[in-house]
């Protein structure tokens, strides 16, 4: 009952209070300490909690993966494309084309600093601390996209919280599969670089 209660406390503050809070206005200094604090907290957990290794998984289904993935790309692909060319045309593919150095950087620097540490909070720690608390995998899927969208209120902006939304449906069945960080990270990072790269970027915060 009482680890039930830290991690229901730890749950409320991780994926609630601090997302929701980066929405409001207040010092964008106090947002990065509660981030970097938060992110702390995380890692401190996983290592000395949970007793994470952080290995890649020697068998990993790749061809499967590969597979899966390219055929949602391609879904994907169709469907924004489409959703710019009628939206906003002037956009679509603008950055690629116009300025490709700070395409190529921005794909970088999100995959790497931005998507492997959503993957760590949003699968690998959700996962690890939470799935045996729900019963119904449903229940655990829905609630992983739920927060995961919740993580991108402070754009406020509908249409991003739909995206994510999805996109956190999509991650947390690859990641709850394959048990891969590393697998889940690359579809994410596949994922938010084609947003970018079709002319969406503006609204997730991408410069350009």
């Amino acid at each position: 009952m009482h680890g039930l209660k830290v991690k229901t406390v730890e749950f409320l503050i991780l994926f609630i209070a601090i997302p929701v809070s980066f929405a409001l206005n207040y010092a964008l200094a106090m947002k990065l300490v509660l981030g970097l604090l938060g992110l702390f907290y995380v890692f401190f957990v996983l290592l000395r909690v949970e007793k994470n290794k952080f290995k890649i998984n020697p068998n990993l289904n790749w061809r499967q993966f590969w597979k899966n993935t390219l055929f949602k790309l391609s879904l994907i692909a169709t469907l924004t494309i489409l959703f710019v060319w009628l939206t906003d045309k002037e956009n679509l593919f603008v950055v690629m084309l116009n300025k490709p150095l700070l395409w190529v950087v921005i794909l970088f620097v999100y995959s790497l600093f931005s998507v492997y540490p959503q993957e760590i909070l949003y699968r690998i720690f959700f996962f690890q601390r939470y799935q045996a608390l729900f019963k119904n995998d449903f229940i655990l899927v829905f609630v992983n996209a739920f927060v995961f969208s919740l993580a991108h209120l402070f754009f406020k902006n509908t249409l991003v919280l739909i995206l994510t939304f999805l996109g956190g449906i999509l991650f947390a069945l690859t990641y709850k599969k394959t048990k891969s960080t590393l697998l889940v990270s690359i579809e994410h990072a596949i994922y938010g670089c084609w947003l970018f790269t079709v002319g969406m970027g503006e609204m997730l915060g991408f410069p350009g």
